[in-house]
């Protein structure tokens, strides 16, 4: 006698993995799951090579398509800032919203002709001596349509466990401060999709770069 078992479909949102029954469910059901509803954050699903596509309130999401595992939530209370934050370089609308969401302060400055992003107390991983740091992303002239590139930190990053991080041993100056550059490139095989990649889709293979260095 044989017995059929059924398919269970585990999921991760944000650091909470979860395991579900049923092979559909909707953005507001996965955020009830965290106790989190669409009027307090947004929900993006994490896509290969670390971009995210935004799951809306009534988007039905199918659990069993390959790839469909991971999910992150973001606040939706934002903050105007303070006197000293620097607005020197306009972003798209979609890229301030997404600043705004975490809930992190961000600047945009020009430095030596250069059009830098600034994100402040971005988080890391808890290998590194540094638990938080300044992300600065250099902003091509013709971004969106252009593509980001690698990532910058202040202060460096180093590991706990005293090993080496490759490709980073060029810096960046960036308003008198020493910035680790990270040399980490899209490839030909997964290259910049104009019209699809944006900076919340960089910012998250950014923090996937900071994971992967300890798998």
């Amino acid at each position: 006698m044989t017995t059929n078992k059924k398919t269970k479909f585990k999921i991760r949102i944000d650091r909470e993995t979860l395991t579900l029954d049923e092979p559909t469910i909707t953005g507001t059901e996965l955020l009830a799951l965290v106790g989190k509803t669409p009027q307090t954050h947004r929900l993006h699903q994490k896509l290969k090579a670390g971009q995210v596509a935004p799951v809306g309130p009534n988007d039905v999401v199918n659990l069993a398509e390959p790839g469909i595992e991971r999910f992150m939530t973001l606040p939706l209370d934002q903050t105007e800032g303070d006197a000293n934050t620097r607005r020197e370089v306009a972003l798209p609308r979609e890229d301030r919203e997404y600043l705004d969401a975490l809930g992190l302060r961000w600047e945009t400055v020009v430095d030596g002709g250069k059009r830098w992003l600034l994100i402040h107390e971005w988080p890391t991983h808890s290998g590194y001596h540094q638990s938080h740091v300044t992300l600065a992303l250099l902003l091509p002239g013709g971004y969106p349509d252009s593509a980001l590139d690698m990532a910058y930190f202040h202060p460096a990053l180093t590991r706990k466990d005293g090993r080496p991080i490759g490709r980073t041993n060029a810096k960046a100056t960036i308003g008198g401060r020493v910035y680790q550059r990270w040399s980490r490139h899209y490839t030909p095989q997964n290259p910049w999709r104009p019209g699809v990649d944006c900076l919340a889709s960089h910012a998250a293979l950014v923090a996937w770069w900071l994971e992967r260095e300890f798998k």
